[in-house]
């Protein structure tokens, strides 16, 4: 548990507010991508829609123009039918104006229904990619990253990334289009008006980049505390029962609240600049509206001539009248009320942009390195001559391809050399030195001493979850940096002292280590670990539903069912660490056996504190900070009475 989960390090200051166009537009690329022709078709009616949507001005002016004729021609002539003169021309234009907006609700429930199929299938694939990513990240990344903070990609930052593509830019894209759009019929009717709003404009922009600056650094601050909370959360949850025996649920108060009042403060601020952004835009609007009214009506007053593109191109919009200022009162609420829409989505993008480099930042995670070419495959030995077959035999073989193209095979038989091995987790903290070690097939290698000495560590490096500084590592001969990783851990069983048992059944759990396994062969290797007898006492014995790592099993079942996943692979070479620390000394009897069964013929690599598992041992290898000081079989180290004689008689205290 972290002691000061608030500090500067873990939590990180708030990054300043920066619209990342790359990760933007990477993002838009993949959804393209995703769905070329779909995406194109939203595109074109969110363009459409957003165009419809801006005209009604162009419409109302018509009506009010026709309107105020029909007034002037009915002081001339008072018994005019008007209905007669003018009906047709109004009646035409709201048709077209429906026809218009039946299109628009057309096309715009077409639009969202696309969306909301674009957006969850992207989705679905961005999970995907970000899960068979993180399948291939080495064992270091899940050592420096917290689960609850991975979590939080696949949780809070893909909401994000669905919020920005599914709301966020398609009202952001449609709100800068009916600007666009409405700036041009503004220039079409009056520039000295347009020029009005255009300062009005910069005012809305200014205020924007302050308000809105300060909402999007916190907004980008509260997605990172989000993941940090999660992070600090599911460590509790796990540690819940170390928290209670040492009775550290103060404590674990007072962690919390220091994050959670860090996500407070994140958010506070966040959200308190983006409820101010609104109304402050809401009300330069609405002071812009009465600026455009006041002046228009005394430009009509004064019969001030007009300047625009229409009276250009020769439209009677020489003059301002009535109609002209009231159609520019709309457009002026409209460009406002769209200015206010765009400065509103900047925030939930630059915090969808979060989510997304958050996102692509897991997936562009480099893969675990593998440079191996030798792999593992079946193979038949006939008179000393090693061929390769498809079926599974009792013979696996090493095949390794050459530069002059022949190929080779040697005998997969379990001989694993340390050559003056050294090893460091971070540079210039050495872990292990100048360690070097020879396992001859069958033969069993126990490793003892204090904890931190290096003992997991050198299984560690023969899994290759970690790649060492100097030094060799062969196996059977063959350097294992030459060997493809998966091949090298398909020969490899491990046991590990903390086990992990995932949702199914129990068989499902034990054939978890072969997957091809049958019934027979899982109920076998469960026998050979001594996990049968308590799993046919089971509700539904073998078909029994494991949840929550096994939370309705005992600790020592638990780990008698990872023994027998490892049993089922029936590797070449097993590593056993601390793998009879959860079982009682009567169940650890039992399964001694099995055990013994296990190892019979196989390279056994052995991790144990309890040193009476490791007395028959044919090598005991004794380690103190990362350096072999001793080495022998039980009798001979107990006859030496150095370090292993006063582990073994409880004469050494560990430091």
């Amino acid at each position: 548990m972290s002691k000061s989960p608030m500090n500067e390090k873990a939590m990180g200051k708030p990054p300043k507010r920066k619209m990342e166009k790359g990760v933007l537009w990477r993002a838009i690329k993949a959804v393209f991508k995703c769905y070329p022709k779909m995406m194109t078709f939203t595109l074109v009616f969110i363009i459409v829609n957003a165009i419809i949507s801006s005209i009604p001005s162009i419409f109302m002016e018509r009506v009010f123009s026709v309107a105020g004729e029909a007034l002037k021609q009915l002081k001339v002539t008072p018994t005019l039918n008007l209905w007669a003169v003018y009906g047709k021309e109004i009646v035409t234009d709201l048709l077209i104006l429906i026809g218009l907006y039946v299109i628009s609700l057309v096309m715009g429930a077409v639009d969202k229904q696309m969306m909301a199929i674009i957006t969850q299938g992207f989705l679905k694939k961005m999970r995907g990619r970000m899960f068979d990513g993180m399948q291939n990240l080495p064992i270091k990344y899940f050592d420096s990253n917290s689960n609850g903070d991975i979590m939080s990609y696949y949780t809070n930052d893909i909401d994000a990334l669905r919020q920005m593509i599914s709301q966020s830019l398609p009202q952001f894209l449609t709100s800068a289009i009916m600007v666009l759009t409405l700036f041009c019929i503004m220039l079409y009717y009056s520039f000295w008006l347009t020029l009005i709003v255009l300062v009005g404009v910069f005012f809305i922009v200014l205020v924007t980049k302050i308000v809105g600056g300060g909402a999007g650094k916190y907004f980008v601050g509260q997605q990172r505390a989000v993941g940090k909370t999660e992070g600090f959360i599911e460590e509790m949850m796990n540690g819940q029962k170390v928290v209670k025996v040492f009775c550290h649920e103060n404590a674990a108060k007072a962690d919390f609240d220091k994050v959670n009042e860090y996500l407070y403060d994140q958010s506070n601020r966040a959200n308190r600049y983006a409820n101010m952004l609104m109304p402050i835009l809401g009300n330069i609007g609405h002071v812009l509206y009465v600026v455009v009214a006041l002046v228009g009506g005394a430009f009509i007053i004064g019969a001030v001539s007009n300047v625009s593109i229409g009276s250009l191109v020769g439209d009677d919009l020489a003059v301002f009248n009535i109609a002209l200022v009231v159609a520019f009162l709309q457009m002026t609420r409209q460009f406002c009320n769209n200015i206010n829409q765009v400065s509103n989505q900047i925030n939930s993008v630059v915090m969808g942009v979060a989510g997304a480099k958050r996102v692509f930042d897991l997936i562009d995670q480099k893969p675990e390195a593998d440079d191996g070419y030798v792999t593992l495959v079946n193979a038949r030995e006939v008179d000393g001559v090693i061929t390769e077959c498809e079926e599974r035999t009792d013979v696996w073989a090493w095949k390794h391809p050459h530069g002059d193209g022949t190929v080779t095979y040697t005998k997969l038989c379990g001989d694993v050399v340390l050559d003056e091995v050294d090893f460091e987790y971070e540079k210039g903290k050495p872990v292990l030195q100048d360690v070097s070690i020879f396992a001859k097939p069958g033969q069993k290698v126990a490793f003892v001493g204090a904890t931190g000495a290096g003992k997991t560590t050198i299984t560690n490096l023969i899994n290759r979850f970690y790649d060492i500084a100097d030094g060799k590592i062969r196996y059977d001969g063959i350097n294992i940096n030459k060997i493809k990783k998966a091949d090298l851990r398909r020969s490899l069983g491990i046991v590990l002292q903390d086990t992990n048992l995932f949702t199914g059944t129990v068989m499902d759990n034990i054939r978890y280590g072969k997957l091809d396994a049958t019934d027979d062969d899982c109920i076998a290797a469960a026998k050979l670990a001594g996990a049968d007898d308590f799993i046919r006492r089971l509700p539904e014995g073998y078909d029994t539903m494991l949840t929550s790592n096994g939370a309705n099993l005992s600790q020592g079942q638990r780990q008698l069912v990872s023994i027998a996943r490892a049993a089922v692979a029936d590797p070449p070479v097993m590593i056993l660490d601390e793998a009879t620390s959860s079982i009682d000394t009567r169940t650890e009897a039992i399964v001694s056996r099995g055990m013994d069964a296990l190892m019979h013929g196989r390279t056994v690599f052995v991790i144990a504190h309890r040193l009476s598992t490791v007395k028959n041992s044919d090598v005991i290898i004794v380690l103190d900070h990362g350096r072999i000081i001793e080495r022998g079989s039980h009798e001979k180290l107990i006859e030496r009475k150095g370090q292993y004689y006063r582990l073994y008689t409880g004469a050494f205290e560990l430091e």
